[in-house]
């Protein structure tokens, strides 16, 4: 059985189509041979979504957008079909979050799993959600920053249309600088020329008194060496007087010691005779036994009658006991 021509092409046609069908879709990144699930989600509106758009699970593509299509009795609302790897377990409530894709605009859609036991079937809905873009966020700061670089350059308009009369201003400022600067010099350099014949004469009297100065310095420095040797001397003649009078004191009470040592003076016989101390006890006994008496028998020491009557005498043996 021989093939045509024409049939042979149109087999290499089919083939050629085929890898470069499958070439797009690997490099894209989907993998054509395993099997892929459905889900539905609705979006109030898709900003940019198109078909072929990545479906994204923590960073990496596992899947893409099937079709986008409006649904009329639900107020044209956008219906959107994912088409994502049978081999990934999508959970009921699992989140299907449409964000950017970089800085160029592009735009892409997460999967967040939900952390559900209960698979979702092919099919089924998932929840939506828009996340803020980066486009949307540097709109957000950057309008107000817009508005005030407007503001200030409206500004800077009005200033640069009152320059004008501004500079005018400024000029005859300078101007009148210039000629205050000038008076004035001329003013202080008259009156250095009018007073220097004053000057030089106070600084010749400074030159005059800085001299004088000098030399009263120099008479005063030995009277200061007088005065402090006089003042010197007075007080070795003090410091000297009180040496003399210590010294004569302390030779009288060593003399008065040595009379006290030797048993002379009154002191010295009390220390030193046992005579006067033997003398003494005695006294001070006789003393002591006259004053028990008294106590014991008053009545032959004192005489007291209410009519005269005279006590006998007091016997001269009763008052040895």
């Amino acid at each position: 059985m021989t093939i045509s021509k024409e049939a042979k092409v149109g087999i290499l046609a089919l083939v050629s189509a085929a890898i470069l069908y499958l070439g797009f879709n690997f490099l894209k990144g989907s993998d054509v041979f395993s099997g892929m699930n459905e889900y539905h989600v609705t979006y109030q509106n898709v900003d940019g979504l198109v078909t072929s758009n990545a479906v994204m699970l923590n960073g990496l593509q596992v899947g893409k957008v099937q079709s986008i299509d409006i649904v009329p009795e639900k107020n044209n609302q956008l219906l959107v079909t994912l088409s994502v790897n049978r081999s990934i377990k999508v959970t009921e409530g699992t989140i299907a979050s449409l964000a950017d894709n970089g800085f160029l605009g592009g735009k892409n859609i997460n999967l967040y799993l939900a952390n559900n036991k209960k698979y979702l079937e092919t099919g089924g809905e998932l929840v939506s959600k828009t996340e803020q873009g980066i486009s949307a966020l540097i709109k957000e700061k950057t309008l107000p920053v817009m508005s005030n670089v407007d503001t200030l350059i409206n500004q800077l308009k009005n200033i640069a249309t009152k320059f004008d009369s501004t500079g005018l201003y400024l000029n005859k400022l300078l101007k009148t600088s210039d000629k205050s600067i000038a008076a004035l010099n001329s003013s202080v350099g008259g009156t250095l020329a009018e007073n220097r014949e004053n000057l030089k004469g106070i600084t010749t009297n400074m030159n005059a008194l800085s001299a004088s100065l000098i030399e009263t310095e120099k008479g005063i420095k030995p009277l200061m060496g007088k005065v402090g040797s006089v003042v010197d001397s007075l007080n070795a003649m003090k410091l000297n007087e009180a040496v003399v009078s210590t010294k004569k004191s302390l030779a009288t009470l060593q003399n008065i010691m040595d009379g006290i040592q030797q048993g002379k003076g009154t002191i010295g016989k009390l220390l030193k005779n046992d005579s006067v101390y033997l003398h003494l006890n005695r006294t001070m006994a006789d003393l002591d036994r006259l004053f028990i008496n008294l106590k014991e028998e008053p009545k032959r020491y004192v005489h007291f009658s209410l009519f005269g009557k005279k006590d006998k005498k007091v016997k001269a043996d009763s008052l040895k006991k």
